[in-house]
């Protein structure tokens, strides 16, 4: 097992991050769709938790088949996919995934907003603080990411928010910018085969971290797509696309239209809700 803690600064309010975390995960799936990529909803209802109080949990399959090179494919099962558990409580969410084809392997992702600089050295409770861990912050404006993912348009070190003014920053920006909030994520990362554990894990690790300093990068990124839209012409996305069966069949849409269809419908609510 490996437990590494990420912390990942914003120029946002935990408030707005919600809409735009929302808007993210829809324009992703559009994109997944667009690429041939299956996600399959196995669950989608609100849940209820005696310390977190009323959130939403939901199971979804990950369809993973096409994303494997052609010698991995003649040995994997044909149905390839990563089960997704999600409980959100925003601002505090819990995530777990398992892979159909490596019952060893697991990841948990315990995930807190607040609305600081990352410096909750006690964020998460006694036992998670007693864990050997090592804390990770991730500086979205002067972090490298890959290079084959690197935008010009989504580098917040060139990028300025039209509808904000927020943006262009800086080495720094963390001590100074206000608003400013943190993504604390504390990241436990599990394969139990002899001979392989430390380095799948740490493999493993290496790409969330990739993965979230990217997501974040974008979430900010596309704030002027999404600045303006209501909290819940964004939750009715995010909870009318997942009753559909597969990503092709709720995402064939640009999030922008959808959202355009959403405000003439705002009389209208959806059965979903």
């Amino acid at each position: 097992m490996l437990l590494k803690e990420y912390r990942i600064c914003m120029p946002l309010t935990v408030d707005e991050y919600k809409i735009g975390q929302l808007y993210m995960i829809s324009k992703h799936s559009h994109e997944q769709s667009d690429r041939g990529e299956g996600v399959e909803v196995v669950q989608n209802e609100p849940f209820e938790d005696p310390h977190h109080g009323n959130g939403q949990f939901t199971e979804k399959r990950v369809y993973l088949n096409s994303k494997l090179p052609s010698w991995a494919r003649a040995v994997v099962p044909k149905i390839f996919y990563v089960t997704e558990k999600a409980w959100n409580y925003y601002p505090y969410t819990i995530t777990e995934y398992t892979c159909s084809f490596l019952p060893k392997f697991s990841i948990h992702i315990e995930t807190k907003y607040e609305d600081n600089k990352g410096s909750n050295d006690s964020i998460f409770d006694n036992e998670a603080k007693d864990l050997e861990r090592e804390v990770c912050f991730i500086d979205i404006a002067c972090d490298e990411i890959p290079e084959r993912y690197y935008k010009e348009s989504e580098d917040p070190k060139h990028f300025k928010s039209e509808k904000t003014g927020r943006g262009q920053l800086r080495e720094g920006w963390r001590d100074s910018h206000q608003p400013i909030m943190c993504s604390y994520k504390l990241v436990t990362v599990k394969f139990e085969v002899w001979g392989l554990q430390t380095r799948v894990e740490q493999f493993v690790h290496k790409v969330v971290r990739d993965i979230l300093l990217i997501g974040h990068r974008q979430a900010f990124a596309w704030v002027d797509e999404w600045y303006d839209l209501h909290l819940l012409k964004s939750k009715r996305i995010f909870l009318v696309c997942p009753n559909t069966h597969r990503s092709s069949d709720y995402c064939g849409t640009h999030p922008q239209a959808v959202f355009h269809v959403l405000r003439c419908q705002e009389d209208s609510p959806s059965p979903v809700l």
